[in-house]
């Protein structure tokens, strides 16, 4: 086979390992995601949305079309996690116990916000009003996230980050991943209420 040119800054074609297998590198699969994103946007919004991540590192995208989120307090997850703080330690943790589905992590209001399919705030509607008391939310239709740069994946005190990157358009966080996690947080915040009135 003979090589041929490639015009500079073309995108790179995925090469083969072996029969049937196909290994997309990850700027590839980065500027698929931020496609997929972006196409919750209507055509005209999709350039700002992009301005903004350049200058700003945070673009606002609605939520209930491709995507939802859950918000979680800080403080549930890191009762399950083991931490004081949003860490890579708890970044770590929630990228195992959520199968590697995108989490964005909001230091200064102490929330993270896992990525879960676009149905779940109806289909999940009865347990996410048990979640209240926990402070958990279920996000769609009529909100909108504000959504970081897929790349900023460093803890920034300051301003959202991907706590779990999103590594793969439309992968997202399991429903049922999530619900155990609440579940699990809301029993350890229970569990040391009741030590502390004991």
């Amino acid at each position: 086979m003979e090589p041929t040119a490639r015009p500079t800054g073309a995108a790179l074609r995925p090469m083969e390992t072996g029969p049937g297998t196909l290994v997309h590198p990850a700027a590839d699969r980065r500027l698929a995601a931020e496609h997929w994103l972006l196409s919750t946007l209507p055509d005209h919004a999709r350039v700002k949305a992009r301005e903004e991540w350049t200058h700003h590192r945070m673009t606002l995208l609605p939520l209930g079309t491709l995507v939802s989120a859950v918000r979680l307090p800080a403080r549930l997850v890191l009762a399950v996690a083991g931490g004081r703080v949003p860490s890579r330690d708890v970044d770590q943790f929630l990228a195992e116990v959520l199968e590697d589905g995108p989490v964005i992590c909001d230091p200064r209001s102490q929330q993270y916000y896992a990525l879960v399919p676009a149905s779940m705030p109806a289909t999940w509607s009865m347990a996410a009003a048990e979640w209240r008391p926990a402070e958990v939310e279920c996000l769609g239709r009529d909100c909108h996230l504000g959504v970081p740069r897929l790349d900023v994946t460093e803890p920034d005190p300051l301003g959202s980050y991907w706590s779990v990157p999103m590594e793969s358009a439309a992968t997202l966080c399991g429903p049922l991943s999530v619900a155990r996690l609440i579940a699990a947080g809301w029993h350890e915040i229970s569990g040391r209420s009741d030590d502390e009135t004991a």
